[in-house]
């Protein structure tokens, strides 16, 4: 095929995982012609529908939705495309060993041993914390300040962004998340509540997906974080599982006019005097494009597809010092029946459950990591998802949980019996609240930090494409070269999970980098 004949797109989007999808839809709405390129058989990526065993079905990385941008949900009409939530705003229960479980909501605590001091002190320190969240919120919405640089659009959200602190919050809870925004999630707990269970659960929400434990400093940031995302951090499962999520976004883009392959990985993004031209498929076939939006890592993106020669050096060395740590671990079990959990009914089993039974415990769980190992006693985030959505389960049940700590290089490496071992430990510490587990369990599975990277790309085994750390943040994030989505090689952008404001079943990055190439293309 000569160049004349190959096809020309005036967007080419690498990787169908959903921010891709959301900057194809965005960019599609806006009249560009554009083209989806996914290396695998169906679009998604670690926000995938899979079959576990014999009629029975699980997310295989995301459980449980809810940092979804509302804005996205909206601009792409998602509900008309197929998004069905078949449970929201689920409590979180947080496990304890005695069956005195604590029941969290958005603004209850209830069980546990709780106090009436505690009780109180957590429905102020929630409304609080989403008063803080709210304003982080903002944050997430658009692009990071280039604080050196700035043009109009960053005056504005400046102004915008001081008129919420000082007037949106006032100069008391302004000065408070100033104090706060750097410490780790320990003192903060430790400053408001006596209650271990509590502040364990708590602690769970900002070490999450995290290479840090509740001692590790600036994780607050993290918690906040948790809660800006999605619909002030409700806690959903969407009907037909995560799959379903990118299925939506998928026909979102689509309808406004995106092309979309499967099966068609890239072999390398093409360059020619300084600018990308499109790309080569492995088949050999070449696409033409002036604009090539990568939805991989960033250093995936330009070690292997666009090449270093391309770039500067010390563009090139911050690309490769970025932090991928991974250090959680997927578990999925397909069972006969309903798990029996030691003091809790089978309505209750349909919320969000958390193994986290206290700070010290949390720590010391981390602690394992740094040294190569697995947690001995794991903490986890439990979903049993088909007791809200039967069509995950012809029969039977299934349980996934996130499971923390696992790290990405394990001493001797993820073998066989490494995965084996763990998946052991892991139904082990199941059972010590549904002390049936054992005998229901028909087939068991390890999605390991490695598998993670070797079957969706994740750098690291980090889903996020990068830490979440004050360091990683906002204009920092993957490195203030490319913070605007832009990478220093004309034509070339990012809009995956390492691009801001990072990742989670979110969709803002796809969304705010096709802002910054209709904004550019102006």
């Amino acid at each position: 095929m000569t160049k004349e004949q190959n096809k020309t797109y005036d967007v080419i989007i690498v990787g169908g995982g959903h921010n891709g999808l959301v900057c194809a839809g965005y960019l599609a709405k806006a009249g560009k012609n554009v083209v989806v390129l996914e290396a695998e058989k169906q679009v998604g990526g670690a926000a995938t529908t899979a079959e576990l065993s014999y009629g029975k079905k699980v997310s295989h990385c995301a459980h449980f939705l809810n940092q979804l941008n509302q804005k996205v949900s909206k601009d792409l009409n998602l509900s008309k495309h197929g998004l069905k939530l078949s449970a929201s705003k689920l409590a979180t229960i947080a496990l304890s060993a005695d069956g005195n479980h604590l029941h969290l909501t958005k603004d209850s605590a209830t069980g546990g041993g709780i106090s009436e001091e505690d009780a109180t002190n957590y429905k102020q320190f929630m409304a609080l914390m989403h008063d803080y969240a709210g304003t982080l919120g903002f944050l997430l919405d658009i692009p990071p300040m280039d604080v050196f640089n700035m043009d109009w659009d960053d005056k504005k959200a400046a102004l915008k962004l001081g008129w919420k602190l000082r007037f949106g919050l006032g100069a008391e809870k302004m000065s408070e998340l100033l104090r706060m925004i750097g410490m780790n999630i320990r003192d903060v707990l430790d400053d408001e509540f006596d209650n271990e269970l509590l502040k364990g659960a708590l602690a769970f929400d900002a070490v999450l997906g995290t290479h840090t434990g509740p001692y590790s400093a600036g994780n607050f940031l993290t918690f906040l974080y948790r809660l800006a995302g999605g619909n002030n951090g409700s806690v959903d499962i969407p009907e037909g599982g995560m799959g379903a999520v990118s299925s939506a976004m998928a026909a979102a883009a689509i309808a406004n006019g995106t092309e979309i392959r499967t099966n068609a990985r890239v072999k390398s993004i093409d360059v020619d005097n300084c600018a990308v031209t499109g790309v080569t498929l492995e088949s050999g076939e070449v696409l033409i494009a002036p604009i090539v939006v990568s939805n991989a890592h960033l250093q995936t993106t330009v070690l292997d597809m666009v090449g270093a020669r391309h770039f500067e050096a010390d563009f090139v060395k911050r690309a490769t010092d970025i932090r991928t740590r991974g250090a959680a671990a997927k578990m999925h079990i397909a069972l006969k029946d309903v798990p029996e959990f030691n003091g809790l009914s089978k309505d209750d089993l349909k919320n969000r459950l958390v193994i986290s039974p206290g700070q010290q415990e949390l720590e010391r769980a981390f602690n394992h990591i740094k040294y190569g190992e697995v947690s001995t006693e794991p903490m986890m985030e439990i979903s049993i998802p088909s007791l809200v959505d039967a069509s995950l389960a012809e029969n039977g049940h299934v349980l996934s949980a996130t499971v923390q700590y696992a790290p990405y290089n394990l001493k001797g490496g993820w073998t066989d019996q490494a995965k084996a071992a763990f998946l052991e430990t892991c139904i082990d510490r199941l059972g010590q609240f549904a002390p049936n587990i054992r005998a229901l369990i028909e087939h068991a599975e390890l999605i390991t930090p490695k598998d993670m990277e070797d079957e969706f790309g994740l750098v690291g085994g980090n889903w996020h494409h990068g830490e979440l750390t004050l360091d990683q943040m906002l204009m920092l994030r993957p490195v203030p070269e490319a913070s605007r989505y832009a990478l220093p090689l004309d034509g070339m952008y990012i809009c995956g999970a390492g691009a801001h404001p990072g990742g989670g079943v979110m969709g803002a990055a796809g969304r705010n980098a096709a802002n910054a190439i209709l904004k550019g293309d102006q």
